[in-house]
């Protein structure tokens, strides 16, 4: 997780994320808020036993989008981290070989994939926001977007032997969801997806087969809950087991029967970050995973 210095919505971002708003208050008032969010988030994470890395924004840089870093990196148990290309040309200086080499010091990295030089060709695939992946199953969920382009898609799947499962999907306005991890998350044994913002009967098909094949119960949302970041959730690995971690926004969306579906796999675990919701992201766009082995 990243600390932010200058959080705040991102123009540049502002065209496609139908998420985004823009905050009643001043630029110093949103990033000083926006950073003690995560402080808190980072507690109550700590709390629940889960390891957290925390990396600080040093401010030098003008990145407000800093504080959602699984854009830009994801790593795999193969021991691959992978760089990815990014939409924005302010989120590009979000990418710092710093964090990288403190990954390395504290866990194998066998391989570091770069994708990002198809920012020279308009080619884009934001991480694990434009993709949700399966890790165990070895399936990379994808909703075409500006932000998510089938050739890199194809190249990553191939270089860390995913298969692809791509579908168009679009927000309450008609507009293509910028990033497939606002749209469904994956867990262990269920997965959470906004099922009626798949565009086609067959996309939606092909979606809740392939999670049941996995064996996976598929928990539906509505596109109401989706637009309050019920989607934008990640499992996470505590001291007790699996949690659930997610926004309080989207767990106030969703319902008791709802609550209690997650709840049979894993406790839920909500962190407060209204402010960082203003730009679009939530729970599951501040925590990039870790799944390389630890060094001794």
């Amino acid at each position: 997780m990243v600390r932010p210095a200058k959080f705040w919505p991102n123009d540049e971002t502002s065209g496609d994320n139908a998420f985004q708003r823009t905050p009643g208050a001043t630029r110093p008032e949103v990033a000083k808020a926006a950073a003690e969010e995560v402080s808190r988030a980072v507690d109550r994470l700590r709390a629940a036993g889960v390891t957290v890395h925390l990396f600080e924004d040093d401010g030098t840089r003008d990145t407000p989008d800093s504080v959602f870093p699984n854009n830009w990196f994801s790593t795999h148990a193969s021991g691959q981290l992978v760089l990815y290309p990014m939409f924005a040309p302010s989120r590009r200086g979000e990418r710092r070989e710093d964090i990288i080499e403190a990954l390395k010091a504290r866990f194998y990295v066998g391989e570091v994939l770069d994708y990002t030089g198809a920012e020279s060709e308009d080619r884009f695939l934001e991480g694990t926001g434009a993709m949700v992946l399966d890790h165990v199953g070895g399936v990379a969920y994808m909703a075409r977007s500006k932000r998510a382009d089938e050739d890199v898609l194809k190249r990553f799947c191939s270089d860390l032997g995913f298969e692809s499962v791509v579908f168009d999907a679009l927000d309450g306005g008609g507009v293509p969801i910028y990033h497939t991890n606002v749209l469904m998350c994956i867990g262990t044994e269920f997965a959470l997806v906004g099922i009626s913002s798949i565009v086609t009967a067959e996309g939606q098909r092909r979606v809740r087969a392939s999670l049941e094949a996995g064996g996976r119960r598929v928990i539906e949302l509505e596109p109401s809950q989706v637009a309050a970041f019920a989607g934008n959730a990640i499992e996470l690995l505590g001291t007790d087991g699996p949690r659930l971690c997610l926004s309080q926004t989207a767990l106030d969306a969703l319902s008791a029967e709802q609550r209690a579906a997650i709840e049979s796999f894993a406790p839920l675990l909500p962190i407060a970050v209204p402010t960082i919701e203003y730009s679009g992201g939530s729970a599951r766009c501040m925590i990039a995973g870790i799944h390389l082995k630890p060094r001794p």
